[in-house]
């Protein structure tokens, strides 16, 4: 179904979409091929990836948390979080109000792995953001908030406003 106002029945403005559609799979597939090669030496996947990269900016979150922000099932998330404990990335604490609330944060190898992997995909946006300068990033942020919005606001989750230098 289309957004209201959009013409996708226009054969060139279909062509375009379409193409725009490609560019954001190819892309991601060129953010995630270096930290997926990473997480396959250890028998991690990217799922595994997602939960390091949220445990870690997420205030100690909760089981809940990481399940809403994920957009996952319990079982869905329940095989990742025994992966990465079993390989002593990431501990649980329960919580103080609950004790059936599982908290979650990174082990120091844990935090380790999360930062050479975010290392990796900071570098790429770093160099295409310099190379394209300020004015697209800034344009390409607003195209990605804008795809990103339902979702987000779904997850409770706001990145807010990062600098563009």
């Amino acid at each position: 179904m289309a957004a209201r106002g959009v013409n996708t029945n226009d054969a060139q403005r279909r062509l375009a979409l379409d193409a725009a559609v490609e560019l954001t799979h190819f892309a991601y597939r060129a953010m995630t091929a270096r930290p997926d090669a990473l997480l396959a030496a250890r028998g991690l996947s990217r799922v595994h990836h997602r939960v390091l990269h949220f445990v870690v900016r997420l205030p100690k979150p909760s089981v809940g948390d990481l399940r809403r922000t994920l957009g996952v099932s319990k079982q869905a998330l329940s095989g990742p979080l025994r992966d990465l404990y079993a390989q002593k990335l990431i501990t649980y604490a329960r919580g103080a109000q609950d004790a059936r609330v599982k908290h979650l944060s990174l082990t120091p190898e844990g935090r380790k792995l999360e930062s050479r992997l975010a290392a990796l995909q900071r570098a790429q946006f770093a160099a295409v953001f310099d190379a394209e300068g300020a004015e697209a990033e800034v344009a390409w942020r607003a195209i990605m908030r804008r795809l990103a919005a339902h979702e987000m606001a779904q997850a409770r989750f706001d990145i807010g406003e990062a600098p563009v230098t």
